[in-house]
């Protein structure tokens, strides 16, 4: 659990799992005071995998969770985005057995992530028609400006005799970060206090931000004091603050961990004026424990079963441990990044190849002598993406090495993981200027040169802000390419064993 403090955030007072009373509350001595009211709001965000992990996490268990706080009354249940991808079956379907759970489990809100747009517009649209709970996309528009069919910017929900109004935010970055296409995302904090503000004029009592946002966005909208309540997404904290005015909360990721607010609500009316005050108690439901929901898990079970025969097909062994956690593979070289970055390389007959950390999803370790299946091979590649083939200058690719460890320090899903290269870098410098060395082939890096680069079509078009690369000439575009999933299984089955290892590729000094 992160706990925010002042050094981090100037002015700002970590939060904790108590109670706490509001400045404007103490101040109010009000003769009149209605009976006290408790509203929950049940948190999850960034959960595409079905079922548990080690226990833990997975809609079933999500469910029962929600079913268990629905029961006690006042309940709303809200989900903060990155849902329909990434994972294996979303390969398939495109998300569309995610929003089949969500209609099982009913989200009061919900507001899309980044990943809602991987799979293109079209897809997008798709699924927001199939959800049978509202949408909140206030920062989205279509082209011409107009709302994404299906989706809404607010909504009022009355729940113990008051009015919560809820807005949803998606993150600005997400054209960079996945494929939305023409549809345009715009400033965050700017629609946040457009939308804050008619709600209040609608009558709201307390108004909620459901904000897929990253945390630095997180504490800019905590500051405007737009909204009473952040519920956030994105980057997989597991966050309950508050600072005497705003809550601000996160879920972990995967419903591992679900977080509840506790909002005890009462009307005070002094002089003539009525007014709503509040106070909030965090907790924590760790779902280690927690049996999963029967008809959820029902669901879960059938999309299995279809997918345990396709995927649990042996493909080779590794002798060597593999890491493909995210912390790991968004701020290292990783033994797997360089098996997927080598298949790549050879698959295509480039000189170099590089593939983003955060295109690496399963998020586990694999022993020395483990059997890798479809499964698992599909498990950490989801995105369907395909292996394009493009020449690129020295500069260009200096360029490159550049931008994907300008954001080490945030775990930016852009760092590189390389094949055909060594790398040496000084972390202490600012970004932009860290590199000191780059070998290709073992020769220094020409600056004039033309180099065949293996990428990924998402980098290759500009994602992850690799826009360096959306000019190069394309020998094997996207629509030649073959997925690098395939590729890399096809590696691994010519070969039998694999052994990658960390092997210097990365040579990174703090």
């Amino acid at each position: 659990m992160i706990i925010l403090t002042r050094r981090l955030f100037g002015g700002l007072v970590a939060g904790a799992a108590a109670s706490f009373v509001t400045t404007s509350e103490a101040s109010a001595q009000a003769p009149l005071q209605s009976p006290a009211e408790r509203i929950t709001l049940v948190l999850t965000n960034d959960l595409d995998r079905m079922g548990a992990d080690a226990g833990r996490g997975g809609h079933p268990k999500l469910a029962a969770v929600v079913r268990a706080e629905r029961a006690k009354g006042n309940t709303l249940f809200i989900h903060a985005g990155d849902a329909y991808s990434p994972s294996i079956l979303a390969g398939f379907d495109r998300g569309a057995h995610i929003v089949e759970l969500l209609n099982a489990i009913r989200p009061d809100a919900f507001a899309p992530g980044n990943h809602e747009f991987d799979f293109g517009p079209v897809e997008f649209r798709a699924r927001v028609s199939e959800s049978r709970f509202p949408v909140l996309a206030g920062n989205v528009r279509e082209r011409d400006g107009s709302p994404v069919r299906g989706t809404t910017d607010t909504t009022v929900l009355e729940v113990a005799g008051y009015k919560i109004g809820l807005f949803g935010l998606t993150t600005e970055t997400t054209p960079s970060v996945s494929s939305p296409g023409d549809i345009r995302f715009l400033p965050f904090l700017e629609r946040a206090r457009e939308m804050a503000a008619a709600l209040r004029r609608d009558g709201a009592d307390l108004v909620v931000a459901i904000a897929h946002i990253g945390l630095d966005q997180d504490m800019r909208l905590l500051d405007s004091r737009v909204a009473d309540v952040i519920l956030s997404g994105h980057d997989h904290h597991l966050l309950s603050f508050y600072d005497r005015r705003t809550v601000l909360v996160e879920s972990s990721s995967q419903a591992d961990y679900v977080t509840c607010v506790d909002l005890t609500v009462r009307r005070v009316t002094a002089e003539g004026r009525t007014r709503v005050v509040w106070t909030p108690d965090f907790r924590i439901i760790d779902t280690l424990n927690i049996a999963p929901d029967p008809e959820v898990q029902g669901i879960v079970a059938r999309h299995e079963q279809m997918l345990d025969r396709e995927l649990n097909v042996a493909v080779g062994t590794t002798t060597t441990p593999l890491d493909s956690r995210r912390a790991t593979v968004r701020s290292q070289e990783a033994a797997i990044g360089n098996l997927i970055a080598d298949a790549m390389r050879e698959a295509v007959g480039a000189d170099v190849a590089i593939t983003n950390g955060g295109g690496i999803r399963a998020d586990r370790q694999y022993p020395a002598g483990h059997v890798l299946t479809r499964r698992d091979l599909l498990s950490e590649m989801p995105f369907g993406n395909k292996t394009v083939l493009i020449e690129v200058t020295g500069a260009v690719l200096r360029a490159a090495i550049e931008h994907g460890i300008s954001g080490i320090e945030r775990g930016a899903g852009q760092f590189p993981q390389v094949s055909g290269l060594v790398v040496e870098a000084n972390l202490t410098r600012p970004a932009g200027q860290r590199v000191t060395s780059i070998a290709v082939g073992g020769r220094p890096l020409e600056t004039e040169r033309v180099y065949k680069l293996a990428t990924n079509d998402f980098m290759a078009r500009g994602g992850d802000g690799y826009v360096m690369f959306a000019s190069a000439r394309q020998l094997i575009d996207s629509l030649a390419g073959q997925y690098m999933a395939g590729q890399v299984i096809g590696h691994v089955a010519r070969a039998r064993e694999v052994s990658p290892r960390v092997e210097g590729r990365l040579v990174l000094s703090r």
